[in-house]
């Protein structure tokens, strides 16, 4: 069926058909999966830092290479350069990564400030990359109180908006001063379990989409606008 069959409405130079072929990667990467896991609080015994190390062991031990960014002397958004160092860093160790996981505590029914800040810094497009879009994601968060699921709710809005694909599972940890022990290990339970749900996941979704990432967010409406452009940029030069 031809695009003007579809609809008047279609351009027909910018609509495709979803080819089955181009969702198999050849050849595969294979390379170790990137993982860049940011985490959201700053006290010395830091909850949602002691799961994302936890998470961190389980993502190693599966495979992948994993940094965590320490977000101590990260500015506010708009109060400091885009050269600075931690600013720096962040944005580089974002391009670096083919997946992320975002681990926030819960404070006043939300996610922290410090979450925040972190993927504020994040630019959805620079220059021609969009250093999120196509990459997974899995959200997790902790609580000092009963379970809850603001926090996670509130990642995975980001997470969309940032274009990131973003696995089902996810994991909440309620009252997580219960939850570790005093050298920073997480205890057996139903909880852990989770966070080795959601991991495995996660390196699979990243292993599944990692090569394919760039025709999986293959737009209609940016081809049809690309295209516009490029007769613009023609039309200037006749």
């Amino acid at each position: 069926m031809s695009a003007a069959s579809i609809s008047a409405n279609l351009d027909s130079a910018s609509f495709e058909v979803p080819n089955p072929q181009a969702l198999i990667a050849r050849p595969a990467s294979s390379h170790a999966p990137r993982i860049l896991m940011l985490y959201g609080s700053l006290r010395e015994r830091s909850y949602s830092k002691l799961l994302t190390q936890e998470a961190a062991r389980l993502l190693q031990g599966m495979g992948a290479e994993v940094r965590i960014y320490d977000p101590e002397g990260l500015p506010q958004p708009d109060t400091a350069p885009l050269d600075h160092p931690k600013v720096q860093q962040l944005r580089e160790w974002v391009q670096w990564s083919e997946g992320m996981v975002w681990t926030s505590p819960e404070r006043h029914g939300a996610m922290t400030g410090i979450m925040k800040t972190q993927i504020d810094w994040i630019p959805l497009s620079e220059g021609a990359v969009r250093p999120t879009q196509g990459k997974t994601l899995a959200v997790m968060q902790v609580s000092g109180g009963s379970q809850s699921f603001n926090a996670v709710n509130q990642l995975r809005i980001l997470g969309r908006w940032m274009r990131l694909l973003t696995i089902p599972n996810q994991s909440s940890v309620a009252k997580a001063y219960q939850e570790f022990e005093d050298n920073g290990r997480m205890k057996p339970s139903p909880f852990y379990d989770r966070v080795v749900d959601v991991m495995e996941e996660l390196l699979k979704f990243t292993l599944l989409t990692r090569d394919v990432a760039p025709y999986l967010v293959d737009r209609y409406s940016e081809r049809k606008e690309e295209r516009a452009q490029m007769h613009a940029r023609t039309l200037t030069k006749m």
